[in-house]
């Protein structure tokens, strides 16, 4: 004989308090845990959402990020003579060769430095880029000391307003729109200029190449030639995957510390289900006998307590995820490890993320509620009606 589902459910509903008390405490680990996944899956988001699958980004060998690597003017010249590259109706490549430094501003929020990305574009660069839209303002004019900033550096800095001015480079500029670039990485940029910024900066070379591939599949041709030629000495990566590949090592980091804390907490709150099991055992010790002497089995009765904790977790799983599904709203700032640039990103809450936080919610109901449903199981027929 089995016992029904609506039994064991009435049980959690009889004891309004306890029960939310417990699912209480399993819901503040669920909301760390599922704030800590969404955060990191931001994270990739924003990274791994930067960039087109077609454009090919090219930097110096073992250079890692743009900041680092260096490319010099003929060497762009070379690489920007491939034949896979697309090209505009005048037959023009369409490659961009970009200037990418730090510089440090003061945060609207403290007034304390910050690191910011600066990325000297052109024509072709702003093309590669469609997803950057002007929302106020206008784009820089070539050959001047305007800047556009990122929506994200416009909220998160001061003088990155439209008709504000910044001094970087021993030159000042003036911010002449805010773009959004669709909630990827180029948010947390300012753009102006790339022949500006080489001379402002006292840049020789170039940081970085982007290029449009006419066909995305002859991209394995292009990288095997661009690398295996000895005057470049470049790494090549499809656009999407090297920002991606930015966003490893910070999210890995992230993930790993935040699952550490909520193991950390999931004892409690498997400690406190355990008790509220043992308690409810104690206080229905009469009940049992009567199930037992009705027919109903041990398995019958350890399952239907396991079935009972396990709801709990769920119920526990559900509150903590309402909770953290509001964390999409709120947008974090943070420094990116690979650059040291600020970058601005907003939790993402995914299927896969639910699946994981209620199988840990099923988790710690399962282990919080398997000893008391083991006692429960345990109890002869006589001895419980006689405590009864």
């Amino acid at each position: 004989m089995v016992i029904s589902f609506n039994y064991i459910a009435r049980n959690l509903v009889v004891r309004k308090m306890t029960t939310l008390l417990t699912a209480g405490g399993m819901a503040l680990v669920v909301f760390v845990f599922a704030t800590v996944l969404m955060m990191a899956d931001g994270l990739r988001e924003t990274l791994g959402g930067t960039g087109s699958y077609s454009n090919v980004m090219v930097i110096r060998k073992s250079s890692q990020t743009e900041v680092q690597s260096s490319i010099e003017r003929q060497q762009a010249s070379i690489i920007s003579s491939q034949p896979e590259i697309a090209t505009d109706q005048h037959g023009n490549a369409m490659a961009s060769a970009e200037p990418v430094v730090l510089i440090s501003l003061s945060k609207r929020s403290n007034g304390q430095l910050g690191n910011v990305v600066v990325r000297g574009v052109n024509a072709n660069g702003l093309w590669l880029r469609p997803q950057v839209k002007i929302i106020s303002g206008r784009m820089f004019r070539p050959g001047s000391t305007e800047i556009v900033v990122g929506r994200s550096v416009a909220r998160g800095f001061n003088g990155a307003q439209t008709g504000d001015t910044l001094h970087f480079g021993q030159q000042t500029w003036t911010v002449v729109g805010i773009y959004d670039a669709g909630h990827s990485a180029f948010d947390s940029e300012v753009w102006g200029d790339a022949e500006q910024m080489m001379q402002v900066f006292r840049r020789p070379a170039f940081s970085s190449m982007l290029f449009r591939l006419r066909d995305p599949a002859s991209f394995d041709a292009v990288r095997s030639r661009l690398e295996a030629d000895q005057r470049l000495n470049v790494e090549v990566k499809r656009e999407n995957r090297f920002y991606a590949d930015q966003s490893e090592q910070m999210a890995t980091f992230i993930s790993i510390l935040g699952q550490a804390i909520s193991f950390i907490f999931s004892l409690g709150a498997i400690i406190g289900a355990m008790i509220t099991m043992y308690a409810s055992v104690a206080n229905r010790t009469g009940e049992i006998g009567t199930l037992r002497a009705l027919g109903f089995t041990r398995a019958s009765v350890m399952t239907a307590f396991l079935l009972e904790s396990i709801l709990l977790g769920v119920v526990g799983g559900v509150m903590g995820l309402f909770a953290a599904s509001f964390m999409q709203y709120v947008q974090i700032t943070t420094t990116n490890f690979q650059t040291f640039a600020e970058l601005a990103f907003t939790m993402h809450l995914n299927a896969q993320i639910i699946v994981e936080v209620m199988l840990f919610s099923v988790f710690m109901g399962l282990v919080g509620g398997f000893l008391p449903a083991a006692q429960a199981a345990r109890l002869e027929i006589v001895e419980a009606l006689r405590a009864a």
